[in-house]
This record gives structure tokens, C-alpha cells and sequence, in this order.
């Protein structure tokens, strides 16, 4: 898959977007020389406690204190792994490719939040999950990480369970199903 691949467009538009590169990097976060790294190599800003920041051709996410999510290119992860191991190299790290084992999806609309909010018991008003902020949480059984940009929701989901959250993404969307629907 090359671009964005439309699967509904009901109380908002769902995508699956293309393949990305994703890697995983396990470090201590708080560590001034993994900031260092981590900032010089992305060009990046180092994200605070559950946040999601984008540079010019990256984004860089805090999952946990010792757990840091990068997205960029797909074709670009092998490199990007080789050079933040080479930029971690003296800190207690690790760097993985986790590109093929993970999907990404879109949910756009005013109703994203909404949609979603049918699978998650995450807050997801705006006041609780403000556009930058990363969310680790889960999509009715499956473990799910999700970030907002205005009217936009990513989800990022494991690979094998796929074609499952693409299933209740479009099931949430669907426009016979909207919030606050009393029959």
C-alpha cells in the first residue's frame, strides 16, 4: 500500500494509512545524553510525558519513561535505526525496527473523538487529550496507541490484530451509528 486507503466514510472518514517506518527505542528519557541523541538526530524537540511532537520529515512520541516511539519514512528505518544506535551508543539502549509489525490508521471528522470514543474508556475530549498529546490505551481488547491533530485521530495498532481494528473503526464510524442516539 503506497497512500491512504479509504475504509468508510460514515460519522467520520477512516483510513488505513501506508506503510510506515515506526522504531522503537528503549532508554531512560530523562537521561541528558539520550536527549542529546535523540533531539540531534530526529531535529526534533524532546517530547514531554505522554506527548507527540513532529519534525520536518519525523514525529517522536513518549510512550513510557523508558520508551520512546519514532514514525519517518518507511524506506527511511533501517538508516534511522543505524544512526541512533551509533548516536546512543555509549547510553544503556536499545533501537528496534518495528515498522512491519505495526498498522496505522486515520480518523478524521468533527465526530473522530467520538468514534473512537465508542472503543476506548481513554478521555478523549479536547480538554483531556489536547492535539500533541500520545495515548496508550486500548481499542475494545487490543492495545492501541492514539495521538490527535485537530480534527484528526492516529491509531497505531500491533500488525496481527489489523484487519480487526480496521473492522471496529469502521463499524464505530458507521453513519447509522451515531453518539447519542437514543432510538
Amino acid at each position: 500500500m503506497s497512500k491512504a486507503v479509504v475504509l468508510t466514510q460514515g460519522l467520520a472518514e477512516v483510513s488505513q494509512m501506508p506503510a510506515t517506518g515506526m522504531l522503537t527505542i528503549r532508554a531512560d528519557l530523562s537521561d541528558p545524553a539520550v536527549i542529546i541523541a535523540l533531539t540531534a538526530v530526529t531535529g526534533t524537540e524532546m517530547p514531554g510525558v505522554g506527548q507527540i511532537v513532529r519534525g520536518s520529515d519525523v514525529a517522536l512520541g513518549w510512550m513510557s519513561p523508558d520508551e520512546a516511539l519514532l514514525l519517518c519514512a518507511h524506506g527511511d528505518a533501517p538508516a534511522k535505526v543505524s544512526v541512533l544506535e551509533g548516536a546512543l551508543a555509549e547510553c544503556h539502549a536499545l533501537v528496534v525496527n518495528v515498522s512491519d509489525a505495526r498498522a496505522y490508521f486515520t480518523v478524521t471528522g468533527a465526530a473522530a473523538r467520538d468514534v473512537l470514543g465508542k472503543l476506548t474508556p481513554a478521555d478523549l475530549r479536547s480538554a483531556a487529550f489536547a492535539d500533541g498529546t500520545l495515548r496508550r490505551t486500548r481499542l475494545a481488547q487490543v492495545a492501541a496507541a492514539l495521538w490527535a491533530e485537530g480534527e484528526q485521530v492516529h491509531v497505531v495498532c500491533f500488525r496481527s490484530v489489523a484487519d480487526y481494528v480496521a473492522q471496529l473503526l469502521r463499524t464505530a464510524a458507521d453513519a447509522d451509528a451515531p453518539v447519542g442516539w437514543h432510538g
